[in-house]
């Protein structure tokens, strides 16, 4: 008997990251694709041209547009008549969205966005960190981040599946480091098409624009009516935690991977010290933690995959055993000076019997390298806390050269 293992391997090709996604994309079989070039996601939407050229998308129509804002707006339309859609992104052009992005959560429309994370200007910079997707987290986006670009790829047929849910009715953004995932080669597993159909059923929305039976999408709403369509976004919100849950176990059923829901953990049963971060910063973590638990150290991680929704009680009860709680961030916030991550832990850990200092750490900004020794002396700062008390400022580790 074959094990399962040796079949992933036999099935395994070494690919870019991108291309993973937008083969992914392609089996999960979208109506319209609206692209428009952008470094460092423009491979993905390239690829997909490729594959509508080469006549591998079916029933496609590929839309080239002049900017992200009409890239946004094209697939609003599309989704609004009963469309599966599909774009991606990065920085400065999902800013460039940003207006957009609310009626699309507003009109309750299922689409599905990679973000390719990348910096934003200015200065000009390409390369990695999360400040853009974290812009935009209130705007009522389901969003993920992957870890590698085997879940950044299998993250997209999850990502349709939880957002045409009729309980949920909600835009998803999977999140891909830019450059670390997005054009890394690796071996990984790609789609297969029959597994996709068994996995995510045809796109059949409720609603949808038709002159036969006419509708109206994202109307005027006056102050006696506005705060009913927050509400019902905010309980859709509260429903995708459920169905996050179900569509990453049921893909782990159909296809044998499994990278967690709303979170996963790694080496955290013991752990006194628990990391706590988002995306591919979690390989490096990961090495160093093994290091340290080989010396006996008890120091583990929490892996938040989803954002948005936050996932306030599966976090809590995560980390009610931990003696000192870090957060790494890949973004600030101006003014207050902390990763978002890092306050939305405190957030959730408020009013709670869970007394572990929360302590957070900025890193990674416009790309800069996060090596091993960043991550020792993080922890190192973190150990103080645990046995000296000494109380540890959210930190911008980029810029003290001690801390590198």
């Amino acid at each position: 008997m074959i094990s399962t293992r040796k079949i992933a391997k036999e099935k395994m090709k070494v690919v870019e990251g991108s291309y993973a996604v937008a083969h992914a994309v392609k089996v999960c079989r979208p109506n319209v694709i609206s692209a428009y070039p952008i470094t460092p996601q423009t491979h993905i939407v390239e690829d997909l041209s490729q594959f509508m050229a080469d006549g591998e998308i079916p029933n496609c129509e590929y839309i080239n547009v002049e900017s992200e804002f009409s890239a946004i707006s094209a697939l609003v339309g599309a989704s609004a008549a009963g469309a599966r859609t599909y774009s991606a992104t990065t920085s400065q052009g999902l800013e460039l969205m940003h207006e957009v992005l609310f009626n699309v959560s507003g009109m309750r429309l299922p689409m599905v966005m990679t973000v390719a994370n990348r910096a934003v200007s200015a200065p000009i910079n390409i390369w990695n960190d999360q400040q853009d997707s974290i812009s935009q987290r209130d705007t009522g986006w389901i969003q993920m981040h992957a870890e590698d670009p085997q879940e950044a790829a299998d993250m997209v047929a999850q990502s349709y599946r939880i957002s045409e849910d009729r309980d949920v009715l909600l835009p998803v953004m999977p999140c891909m480091d830019a450059f670390v995932l997005s054009h890394v080669y690796e071996p990984l597993v790609l789609l297969e098409q029959d597994l996709v159909e068994e996995y995510l059923p045809p796109f059949e929305p409720e609603f949808v624009l038709d002159p036969k039976n006419p509708r109206t999408f994202g109307a005027f709403a006056d102050p006696s009516i506005y705060t009913e369509f927050r509400y019902l976004q905010a309980k859709a919100m509260d429903k995708a935690l459920l169905k996050i849950e179900e569509a990453a176990n049921e893909f782990n059923e159909v296809f044998g991977r499994y990278y967690g829901g709303l979170i996963d953990e790694y080496e955290k049963e013991d752990a006194e010290i628990v990391i706590v971060a988002m995306g591919s910063i979690i390989g490096t973590v990961k090495d160093v933690i093994d290091k340290l638990r080989s010396k006996g150290e008890k120091v583990g991680l929490l892996k938040v995959r989803s954002f948005r929704p936050f996932p306030i009680e599966a976090i809590r009860k995560n980390l009610k055993d931990a003696k000192v709680i870090v957060a790494l961030d890949k973004n600030i916030s101006m003014g207050l000076n902390e990763g978002a991550l890092c306050t939305e832990i405190k957030a959730c850990l408020y009013n709670t019997d869970i007394n572990a200092p929360v302590i957070g750490f900025m890193i990674g900004h416009g790309g800069r390298d996060v090596p091993p020794s960043t991550i020792n002396y993080i922890i190192d700062q973190a150990r103080n806390v645990m046995s000296l008390g000494i109380t540890v400022e959210s930190q911008f580790t980029d810029v003290k050269e001690e801390m590198i």
